[in-house]
């Protein structure tokens, strides 16, 4: 379809942007990575191995990362979520996994990555920029839904406190804050269904790139 084609995806906790970026990611031939993810994967390997230096090991553990072995992983947990937004802020660790990011965006012309700074920081030349808002009890009726398949005793109150202290978190961190590119378009999926959040996501696509 296009030869080369980078798309960033930001928001805030279960706005809805790994769903909007899987999809394009599908019908656009492109590959998919979740900056949350590895997030999430550096927070299970200090938990797990509990290193005296986090900084080395992190450093170690990204030079040889599988992302087929880390989609294996449940790292959807509570314990998982609160921690990996207390690394997010520490700068040494942003900079490994930006170096990470910004690699896989040179050896696949054809990606799309989604995260909280993937505009701002990781890709601020890519190509097409999405934003993605959801409201506060849409998102949290969201991430219940699915962290309810795996853990039937988590209440919908614990789930919207913990997405309300994750955005104000991301917001608030000295480096890397949450914040919308100025060329990025905002995506309300609190509004949208699946369906016509890939009508608006891909008629956007299309004009810039046909420009």
């Amino acid at each position: 379809m296009y030869k080369k084609l980078i798309i960033s995806c930001d928001g805030g906790a279960a706005s809805g942007k790994t769903t909007g970026a899987k999809l394009i990611a599908k019908k656009y031939k492109l590959k998919f990575l979740s900056s949350g993810k590895l997030y999430r994967y550096a927070s299970y390997l200090i938990l797990k191995k509990k290193p005296k230096n986090q900084i080395s090991l992190i450093k170690k553990e990204f030079k040889k990362v599988n992302l087929k072995k880390i989609n294996k992983l449940n790292l959807e947990t509570e314990i998982i979520s609160n921690h990996t937004s207390k690394i997010a802020k520490i700068k040494k660790i942003r900079d490994i996994l930006k170096k990470y990011q910004v690699l896989f965006s040179k050896k696949n012309k054809k990606c799309i990555i989604e995260g909280r700074d993937i505009s701002t920081k990781i890709l601020p030349t890519s190509n097409i920029k999405f934003f993605f808002k959801c409201d506060l009890i849409n998102a949290s009726k969201r991430r219940f839904k699915d962290l309810k398949k795996k853990n039937h005793k988590i209440k919908l109150s614990e789930v919207k406190r913990s997405i309300k202290l994750r955005n104000i978190r991301d917001k608030n961190r000295k480096h890397s804050p949450l914040l919308k590119h100025r060329d990025a378009l905002e995506i309300h999926t609190g509004k949208l269904n699946k369906k016509k959040m890939i009508v608006k996501m891909s008629k956007h696509i299309d004009k810039v790139m046909n420009k």
